[in-house]
């Protein structure tokens, strides 16, 4: 007896539907993400309250006092902030809870969770599954299967070429992607960077992927504690090992090729010069998250951290640009105006009730991690970037950690002697 036509219709809904919740199930981790739309154009009326009230509100955010410099007009980006590194004291933002795609500026945020776990010298050879899951079109180092790299050269990777490469094989070593963004969730929780969501730990275009300027503005900061991520940040070129190669005979050499901090304000380009006192941190590029970048800069004793994300304006070198010009603001106020919130210190610090200004959040809540970590040596930097005069080798002890509980210094200085050493131009 034939089967009715409306009846085979709906077997073949049903066979359908079937495949493709087995599809949805699969895990995430087998297939590398793919990008997603951006999200909306225009930053919601009601944003996070974390660091004080004034950073949840939409648009720019300055308490100008008598003699303070009027904020730079040709600042496009979607969002940014400006604030003291030292004593945390926001003196300027826009939309600085806005929820934004980070791209690889994310990166400061996974070498802050997973760089206090292995020591600097050691190695590790890499299998096909390390490198498994990488977007399409990521920024890699050029990291080969079977070769050993010692977990320096991949830091170096992470910090100098945004090597998505580099991260997925640290990420292997520290129990695969799954555990990692696991680990960067709840370490951004005990941060309270409650604007952050992580999918994919080298910042790729993921669907529910989002940060804040607030946010990574609070990862550079607890980052920059820890002596390895100062010496890598700060790094401007160095050597990167190569392939394995065997000679006619049989004789076997491995040589390695220059890498080059991909930085603009650390290395400088043809249209940005390096800008004076600069010592990291972290830039990103991607098509859901446009450029964005997060730096560090001392200037007359004073140390600055400014975030800025997604330039409207899209000319060469923009968001670099835009940054330059808030940094110059910041050092020039200085002094002149009232702060308009703060950077928090993490939970563990503040106490179970969130201490001052925690405020509220559309992100999740979560454990706290470890932080520190083992010194290294900065990577030799050689020659001078096309801009010439002051790239910074290093900064130098942070903020500390005291005790068993992680205690944070707060509204305190951090100690600077030989905070930078500058190179001039030839």
């Amino acid at each position: 007896m034939p089967i009715p036509q409306t009846t085979a219709r709906r077997a073949l809904l049903v066979a359908s539907a079937a495949l493709l919740s087995l599809a949805s199930a699969a895990p995430a981790a087998l297939a590398a993400p793919r990008p997603t739309t951006t999200p909306a154009a225009t930053p919601p009326a009601r944003m996070s309250t974390v660091g004080g009230d004034r950073l949840g509100l939409p648009g720019t955010q300055a308490d100008l006092g008598s003699g303070a410099p009027v904020l730079p007009k040709d600042v496009t980006a979607r969002s940014w902030i400006v604030a003291d590194a030292e004593s945390g004291e926001v003196l300027a933002a826009h939309n600085a809870h806005w929820r934004l795609a980070p791209a690889s500026t994310l990166k400061m945020l996974f070498a802050d969770t997973v760089l206090p776990k292995f020591p600097s010298t050691q190695a590790h050879k890499v299998v096909p599954q390390d490198l498994a899951g990488i977007g399409a079109g990521s920024s890699l180092v050029g990291i080969k299967e079977n070769e050993t790299y010692t977990v320096r050269d991949l830091w170096l990777g992470v910090f100098l070429m945004s090597g998505n490469d580099a991260v997925h094989v640290l990420s292997s070593m520290n129990g695969g992607v799954e555990q990692t963004v696991r680990d960067m969730n709840a370490h951004a929780a005990e941060l309270r960077a409650l604007d952050t969501q992580v999918v994919s730990p080298d910042g790729y275009d993921a669907k529910g992927q989002v940060s804040s300027a607030y946010d990574l503005t609070l990862f550079a900061r607890s980052g920059l504690q820890k002596k390895d991520f100062r010496a890598y940040c700060s790094t401007v070129r160095a050597p990167f090992p190569g392939e394995t190669k065997k000679d006619k005979k049989g004789r076997t050499s491995r040589g390695s090729f220059e890498i080059q901090n991909t930085n603009r304000l650390l290395r400088g380009d043809y249209d940005t010069s390096v800008y004076p006192g600069i010592a990291g941190v972290k830039n990103g590029n991607t098509t859901n998250a446009g450029a964005t970048f997060t730096g560090v800069a001392e200037r007359g004793g004073k140390v600055l951290l400014v975030t800025v994300m997604n330039p409207e304006k899209k000319d060469h070198n923009e968001v670099y640009k835009e940054t330059a010009r808030l940094f110059d603001w910041g050092f020039q106020a200085a002094g002149k105006v009232r702060p308009v919130g703060e950077l928090v210190p993490p939970r563990s610090a503040a106490g179970a009730g969130g201490g001052p200004g925690q405020g509220s959040s559309q992100g999740q809540a979560g454990g706290a991690d470890g932080s520190g970590g083992a010194s290294s040596k900065p990577a030799a930097s050689a020659g001078g970037g096309s801009g010439g005069a002051g790239i910074a080798l290093g900064i130098a002890a942070g903020v500390l950690a005291l005790g068993a509980a992680g205690g944070w210094l707060v509204n305190r200085r951090w100690p600077l002697p030989d905070l930078m050493r500058r190179r001039t131009r030839p």
